[in-house]
């Protein structure tokens, strides 16, 4: 997996802890494929303010990751589900999870 999906998918784990800037600034650049320099220009901003905040952002997916492992945790999750051989017990995980 690439690392600009691998971040996308932190943030819909992770997003909801980022301030409404760091959401704005992130979401319109991986998520509507804007330049630095399109972000800064709409929002009145450097491009330079909008590289830091993004930056910022990735290196907080990461580190949030590092410790939470909610991602991690979650592949693990549906790893163990797509194994198990009891259908009944497998439908009951998968709507649980």
């Amino acid at each position: 997996m690439d690392n600009r999906t691998y971040l996308t998918i932190l943030y819909d784990y992770y997003g909801d802890l980022f301030t409404e800037k760091e959401r704005l600034y992130f979401e319109e650049y991986y998520f509507s494929n804007f330049s630095l320099s399109e972000i800064a220009e709409n929002h009145q901003v450097s491009r330079n303010a909008i590289h830091k905040s993004i930056k910022s952002v990735q290196e907080k997916l990461e580190n949030y990751e590092e410790k939470l492992k909610l991602y991690n945790n979650q592949q693990k999750i549906n790893k163990l589900i797509s194994e198990i051989k009891d259908e009944e017990i497998k439908k009951k995980l998968e709507q649980l999870n």
